[in-house]
């Protein structure tokens, strides 16, 4: 059985990513590509369906594991009686073909190890034809794929398992590399291990340098988290490199997370700027120029990786599940979905490059009013919402709030770097869509925003209502939906998204409290000077992390277990944007509207961006 879903570290190398287990079980690779098939996928169901195991035989009286510093290099290390060593697993930036290394060093002693390799393809379903080359290299092929194995020990097949036992002492150093390639193409050369292990870690320590002075060890591993999950080639952020972990234990809340989101645009761009990684920042907002290009009618609230459109969903019938959660699904059906709060991460994410100083075209303030005269004939309809709800369209609070973002960052930007654009009329948009979701979207009686128009519902997506200024944050309103979502969202001093209890969701009730929206709690908390119990909920936060810093989406706060899709950037870009706010508490909180100094600095230099 897989373990925990904390008890997993992630290796990668910016195009695809690994899980590895407590026990030194690789239990998911999705490669070459974050959504490519995967090759392994005991996570979602047995051994048997692909997994690469390097443990002691004999019983471990201890485990601990770390990153290498700033690094993506993780180091296990297993006590047994009889010694102790260390497995080295990383992932070498890619060069023409990607790798997985695993360098097991003696320590004290000598262990007893065993190496068990199940290696399938299409999720679990695919065996190989395994073959062994003449330099004992493990070959195994089927269809397009073919990977390799290369190490110093003579392994054997046993039941479809790739088998072998080894003996490793002190000073020793046993290397195995898997390598991916093409199936038409020769095996790859063998890869140059030590040199390799100097590469990565030079790689990441080069990269973490870059982070301003006042980002936290734990927001730093946030940022190497998320850079990790950065398709390096297009620049796209995947949302998780996992599919169908789930958010509700044995329930049917699985998803696919291996797409890059619109709704994360904005956060993502100002954690990554705030944070100092303005070439990554570049990248990303690239991405989005790119992915919205088109007709705005077919905008969609998520794309693949290189901005594929197409991301039918699936269900693979013969996967369990992890822990049984049925069924697992690949794709995301909801990229059909109209959500018209990614009209507003848009419009806000391409201003806030702007303030940054990331220069746009001519080209990308086209498509933005483009996409502005859109928004303006369907803004009053109805839609699923950021939470992309399956029991049919309504008329969400925030997504009405983020349509009059939109119109908001386009007479921003239109006024701050000399854009042309129908101001006066956007003027009215704006100031139509404000008075509408003050009116329709406020309960009087409960003194509170709600969810939807006339529910009685509050939604966790409320409190980012000052943070992307539509009204400030001492307004009696913004303090009383603060209040309202404290006493029905919060439990165990952590946030749902909203009450799942009413399966208004059309899915049966019940999930884990969001982590990202209790990091929201804290940032409303430091914007409405409740500084003390901003700190406090995000030390609670923080130390939800794994012991090598990685959070999930969600939180089950009965069985105390991180739940959803694993590591996820939702939460780890959360943590970044508060970590920053709480370390600068002399720029001003909600700085979506109030960039910091160093992006106003920044504008100031480059007035004419686009």
């Amino acid at each position: 059985m897989p373990g925990r879903i904390e008890d997993y570290a992630l290796i990668g190398d910016c195009e695809s990513a690994a899980l590895v287990g407590r026990d030194g079980s690789i239990d998911w690779l999705c490669w070459p590509r974050f959504d490519s098939d995967a090759c392994f996928a005991a996570l979602l169901g047995t051994p048997d369906h692909g997994r690469w195991l390097i443990a002691p035989r004999d019983e471990i009286v201890r485990v601990t594991r770390r990153y290498r510093g700033n690094t993506l290099i993780l180091e296990t290390r297993f006590e047994t009686a009889d010694g102790a060593a260390t497995v080295v697993d990383f992932m070498p930036p890619r060069g023409s073909h990607s790798n997985v290394v695993r360098l097991v060093v003696g320590e004290r002693g000598s262990i007893a190890m065993r190496l068990e390799f199940v290696l399938r393809f299409g999720y679990g379903a695919v065996v190989p034809w395994v073959s062994r080359l003449e330099d004992g290299t493990v070959r195994a092929v089927a269809g397009p794929d073919m990977v390799v194995l290369r190490g110093p020990l003579e392994l054997r097949g046993e039941n479809l398992t790739t088998v072998g036992e080894f003996i490793v002492a002190a000073g020793d150093e046993i290397p195995f590399v898997l390598t991916y390639s093409p199936s038409h193409l020769p095996a790859p050369s063998p890869l140059p291990v030590r040199s390799a292990l100097i590469a990565t870690e030079a790689f990441w320590n080069e990269w973490a340098s870059a982070a301003r002075s006042c980002a936290s060890a734990i927001a730093i591993r946030s940022l190497i988290t998320l850079k990790a999950l950065t398709y390096a080639p297009t620049g796209g952020l995947v949302a998780a490199p996992t599919t169908s972990l789930p958010e509700q234990l044995g329930g049917p809340r699985n998803w696919d997370y291996r797409f890059c989101w619109l709704r994360d645009a904005t956060r993502m761009l100002l954690a990554l700027m705030n944070a100092g990684y303005q070439e990554e920042a570049s990248a990303w907002r690239d991405w989005l120029d790119r992915a919205v290009a088109g007709s705005p009618d077919q905008l969609q609230i998520m794309y693949g990786i290189a901005g594929e459109r197409r991301l039918t969903e699936w269900e693979v019938p013969w996967l369990p599940g992890y822990e049984d959660a049925r069924p697992v699904r690949i794709g995301n059906d909801a990229y059909r979905q109209l959500q018209l709060d990614v009209f507003g991460e848009v419009m806000d994410a391409l201003h806030q490059a702007r303030c940054g100083g990331l220069a746009a075209g001519d080209e990308s303030w086209a498509v933005q009013r483009a996409v502005l005269d859109h928004l303006e004939a369907i803004w009053r309809e109805p839609d699923e919402g950021i939470w992309e709800v399956r029991s049919g369209p309504r008329h969400f609070t925030y997504s009405k709030v983020m349509a009059w973002v939109a119109f908001d960052r386009a007479i921003r930007s239109a006024e701050s770097f000399g854009l042309d654009g129908p101001l006066d009329r956007w003027r009215r948009v704006r100031a139509e869509i404000h008075e509408e979701v003050c009116r329709r979207g406020f309960d009087e009686r409960l003194g509170s925003f709600v969810q939807s128009y006339g529910s009685a519902e509050v939604d966790a997506s409320l409190l980012l209502i000052p943070a992307v200024g539509f009204l400030p944050a001492d307004d009696p309103r913004v303090r009383g939906t603060i209040a309202a979502i404290e006493r029905r969202l919060v439990v165990d001093g952590f946030v749902l998204r909203y009450d799942s209890g009413t399966a208004q969701d059309g899915f049966p009730p019940g999930e884990g409290a969001f982590l990202a929206c209790s990091f929201w709690l804290a940032d409303a908390y430091a914007m409405i000077g409740r500084w003390d119990d901003a700190r406090a909920l995000f030390e609670r936060l923080t130390a939800l992390c794994n012991d090598v810093g990685l959070l999930s989406e969600e939180y089950d706060v009965s069985a105390r277990r991180l739940v959803g899709n694993f590591p996820q950037a939702f939460s780890h870009v959360a943590l970044v944007n508060t970590a920053l706010l709480l370390a600068d508490t002399a720029k001003p909180a909600g700085d979506r509207v109030s960039p910091p100094a160093m992006i106003e600095r920044a504008a100031a230099e480059e007035p004419q961006a686009d």
